[in-house]
């Protein structure tokens, strides 16, 4: 599960492109609304929680070489946790689940069964019924490691 995650508006950015296609920005927004997307998958039945959670957390905590502080629930790890609602809804959509920069989704319109309730970073709740409760610099550089995949 990957995306360059190129959030961008089709007025004033994809239409510099016009005439010259070599100069139309590349990519979509969608790291948001990644969690939800596979999830349906597992509502769908075709992939199981325990992959969900391993395609969506511990999988690039591997890759990137950042597990054990991240993708994995155990002493001094960053305490990094989403709760997810299995019983809740989420309608992909401008105005409604966008929390960037952009002015179309490929996701538009899809109905997901289940929804992000509550967000932890490093153990503090900073997403709370769909509540941005972080402050601008919570963020935390992580210095990665050499990916478990290549060692």
């Amino acid at each position: 599960v990957s995306t360059d995650h190129c959030p961008l508006c089709r007025a004033g950015q994809k239409e510099m492109g016009i005439g010259d296609f070599s100069k139309i920005p590349n990519g979509i927004g969608g790291v948001e609304h990644r969690m939800d997307l596979i999830y349906q998958g597992v509502v769908d039945g075709n992939i199981s929680l325990e992959r969900w959670v391993e395609v969506t957390s511990t999988t690039p905590a591997r890759m990137f070489g950042m597990y054990g502080k991240k993708g994995v629930i155990q002493p001094g790890a960053d305490g990094d946790v989403v709760i997810y609602n299995p019983n809740g809804h989420t309608s992909i959509g401008i105005g409604k689940t966008h929390h960037m920069n952009m002015d179309y989704s490929a996701y538009e319109g899809y109905e997901i069964d289940g929804h992000v309730d509550t967000v932890l970073s490093r153990g503090r709740v900073i997403v709370d019924d769909n509540e941005y409760l972080g402050t601008k610099g919570d963020g935390v550089f992580v210095k990665r490691g050499l990916s478990q995949y290549l060692i």
